[in-house]
């Protein structure tokens, strides 16, 4: 594997996802989840992790260097990240509440698109 490609590219999804993360869930629907104030040091360490796998992914098994495929692959895994956490936060719940279920899962499914272009589009630069 190139290792400076991995980490890179995880580097640049991570800081995508962060910022993906503040702009969706923090400003544009931030009536739709929870209002407490999370501690960052550990949102950002998610970010990160779900940067630098995708990047394992894109580098190690799929090659993925062009944005437009990094889009596609990104998305699908977002589709499945999406429900698992859904399906998981779900469980312990009385009341499902499926308008917020799905807002949540678009949104996964549209921050996995972009940090999978972002990955790609920096693994392709390199």
């Amino acid at each position: 594997m190139k290792i400076k490609n991995f980490l890179l590219a995880g580097i640049a999804g991570g800081i995508a996802d962060f910022l993906l993360g503040w702009l969706l869930y923090g400003i544009v629907f931030k009536d739709y989840f929870p209002s407490e104030m999370p501690n960052m040091l550990f949102i950002f360490l998610g970010c990160m992790t779900f940067g630098f796998f995708i990047s394992y992914i894109f580098i190690q098994w799929a090659s993925i260097s062009n944005y437009l495929t990094g889009l596609k692959a990104g998305a699908m895994i977002g589709i499945f990240i999406g429900l698992m956490t859904n399906f998981f936060m779900r469980a312990s719940s009385m009341e499902v509440d499926y308008q917020n279920f799905g807002l949540d899962l678009i949104i996964g499914i549209v921050m996995g698109a972009l940090v999978g272009a972002v990955v790609a589009a920096v693994n392709g630069k390199l």
